[in-house]
């Protein structure tokens, strides 16, 4: 499967949703996915070091 935005933002979904304790609508999905792609340079996000991107998701959960 090719690497696009859409497969990051499967994926972001998919990693916050994976506990069941948040959904996508606790987080500014879009703003993840964009931030993470900015910083990385690339749309594989399963690359991103895990600290990273549970760094990035936390400045877009939703108050």
């Amino acid at each position: 499967m090719p690497h696009t935005m859409e497969s990051a933002t499967a994926y972001v979904i998919a990693a916050l949703e994976a506990k069941g304790t948040a959904t996508r609508e606790d987080f500014d999905v879009s703003g993840i996915v964009s931030t993470t792609h900015s910083i990385t340079q690339t749309w594989n996000f399963q690359v991103v070091d895990r600290r990273r991107f549970w760094g990035i998701a936390a400045a877009f959960l939703r108050a």
